[in-house]
């Protein structure tokens, strides 16, 4: 959970816990089928935890499906649907997974010990929760300022993200390298001291009159300023010089690059779909459904979830939520229900065969007596919990409409 809300990309999450957890698990007795479902579907959190690159991708489909289904319904002033009000959204329904993960966990302890035997206290326990709270504390402040920044109205998701990003290469240069560790916490600090003095004063400097209290606040973040470039540059040397800055643009070129020639490739099918008459199609049959809304939102599920065997999650939401967005937000239902209970769905389509991707991660650094079966076996538990979980939010949408009404 702690990595899906710093990271967000479920390819890191399975990997590392892999690399990690995995020998470990397996070393002291656990289950291999249990081992490497855990893994894999609690790296697919990032799918659902804010801040998630799905939920990202869906609140701007979303925003227009919303708009084009007020205006066929005459609402010319429709209420705007943000990337913020679906991470808050989802905050809950993604609690809830993890709950569901854990209580499935406990049941297992309870009902089959030998799949995940006690664990003797290593000697030195004390010393070792004391590394782990120094390992874990930094980057849960950097998650806590992230997402408190964004539910909290005082940042956007785009200027908190510059903020994490920040964070995160503070974090990594200290990490590589402890020698010299002033410019990095100097940096740190003055993040801290920047996000105070923003909150506190006026620093618009274009006014007629300043007031003196202002000015001085102006000035002092701009010696954070000065302080924070210092840090960031001797952070970037660092980065540099192990190699991963490399790593991590490339990767980022290749993630961005791929998104929008998908999106590129979407729009051109939507065009095509929709002058040859498709969407009419569509809307026809979800209309005529039994159960109306619910039969809809139903068949529109179930469609997703074998999608989801096939294709990305990038692909169905490029492709299958622009054509029957607009239709069923027609149906008077909250369209940040509708996005919570989409990006649930996809997730799942992380842990499902043949192309479940969180699947190959762990295959690719699983040791060698973990076998494709034992992965298979391990993700079925999980995936019933994932579709448990879709129907809870179905039932009970207040899952994912009560926070973002209570904060906005």
């Amino acid at each position: 959970m702690l990595l899906a809300a710093s990271t967000g990309i479920v390819g890191a999450t399975v990997v590392t816990m892999g690399l990690l957890s995995l020998p470990a698990m397996l070393q002291v007795g656990y289950s291999k089928p249990l081992s490497c479902g855990i893994i894999c579907a609690s790296g697919t959190l990032g799918q659902i935890i804010p801040p998630s690159i799905v939920l990202v991708l869906l609140g701007d489909i979303l925003q227009g499906a919303n708009t084009q289904a007020q205006l066929a319904k005459g609402n010319f002033a429709p209420d705007p649907v943000s990337v913020v009000d679906l991470f808050a959204g989802a905050f809950l329904p993604g609690m809830m997974l993890v709950g569901l993960y854990m209580l499935w966990v406990l049941l297992m302890g309870l009902l089959r010990p030998r799949s995940c035997p006690p664990v003797e206290r290593p000697t030195g326990g004390e010393r070792l929760g004391s590394r782990v709270v120094r390992v874990l504390v930094p980057p849960l402040i950097l998650i806590v300022a992230v997402l408190g920044s964004i539910l909290l109205g005082i940042a956007t998701p785009t200027e908190s993200a510059a903020v994490g990003s920040v964070g995160a290469m503070l974090l990594a240069a200290q990490r590589i390298d402890r020698s010299v560790r002033r410019p990095v916490l100097l940096a740190g600090s003055a993040v801290v001291g920047l996000v105070l003095v923003t909150g506190s004063f006026d620093l618009r400097m274009q006014r007629d009159v300043i007031p003196t209290g202002d000015l001085i606040a102006a000035l002092v973040a701009g010696g954070f300023c000065v302080v924070l470039l210092w840090g960031l540059v001797v952070s970037l040397d660092r980065i540099y010089r192990s190699g991963i800055l490399t790593d991590v643009m490339r990767s980022t070129m290749q993630i961005s690059c791929m998104v929008f020639l998908i999106l590129l490739g979407a729009s051109v099918f939507s065009l095509v779909f929709r002058g040859l008459g498709g969407e009419r199609i569509v809307a026809d049959v979800l209309n005529t459904m039994p159960g109306g809304m619910f039969g809809a939102v139903l068949l529109v599920m179930a469609v997703m979830f074998v999608m989801g065997f096939f294709l990305d999650f990038i692909e169905i939401v490029f492709v299958v939520v622009p054509i029957v967005g607009p239709i069923l937000l027609q149906m008077d239902m909250s369209p940040v229900w509708l996005g919570v209970m989409i990006a649930v769905n996809l997730q799942t389509s992380f842990l499902t065969p043949p192309f479940g991707f969180a699947l190959f991660y762990l295959r690719g650094v699983a040791p060698p007596g973990i076998g494709t079966m034992d992965i298979y076996r391990g993700i079925v538990p999980f995936v019933a919990i994932q579709v448990i979980g879709l129907f809870l939010i179905a039932a009970f949408p207040a899952l994912a409409t009560w926070l973002p009404k209570v904060l906005f």
